[in-house]
């Protein structure tokens, strides 16, 4: 049996088809992989973030929580949405606005003992460090641990 020219054209096209579908199977693959998502730590104590992929964790220092190993680079600190806190873990230099009741966004990976071992930590010096998102949420956790100011007569 011979192929026409018709019949030649329409295999070439569905092998064409078949190739642009893999290569966009692919694409959206990789990017699925590569996404980093965001998780305050209520989500992170409820058991929401993943645990063997790398995510950002978003909220402010607790104050007082900050404890820098002597000799060492390494400082661990206690991130709060003034709901939940997570420890964090961290080795390298820390940004220059970092401090207590600062706003920061780590990237990194839970460990099975519930520590956040940070690779990036940002501090927050406008809201240009902070996702829209993030900053609602320590907004509606800080308004619901502040208690209701009673009027005066």
């Amino acid at each position: 049996m011979t192929m026409t020219p018709r019949r030649r054209r329409m295999v070439l096209v569905g092998l064409i088809l078949l190739g642009v579908s893999g290569a966009a199977a692919f694409a959206l693959t990789a990017f699925q992989d590569n996404l980093l998502y965001y998780y305050p730590p209520s989500d992170i104590a409820a058991g929401k973030a993943p645990a063997d992929r790398v995510f950002r964790l978003g909220g402010m220092v607790e104050e007082g929580s900050v404890k820098r190993d002597t000799g060492s680079m390494e400082v661990r600190f206690v991130v709060t949405d003034y709901q939940k806190d997570v420890t964090v873990s961290y080795s390298g230099v820390l940004p220059d606005l970092f401090r207590d009741g600062q706003g920061v966004i780590a990237r990194g990976q839970l460990r099975a003992d519930g520590v956040f071992v940070a690779h990036e930590v940002l501090a927050k010096h406008d809201e240009n460090y902070m996702p829209p998102q993030v900053a609602e949420s320590l907004r509606k956790q800080h308004q619901q641990k502040a208690p209701a100011a009673t009027p005066s007569t």
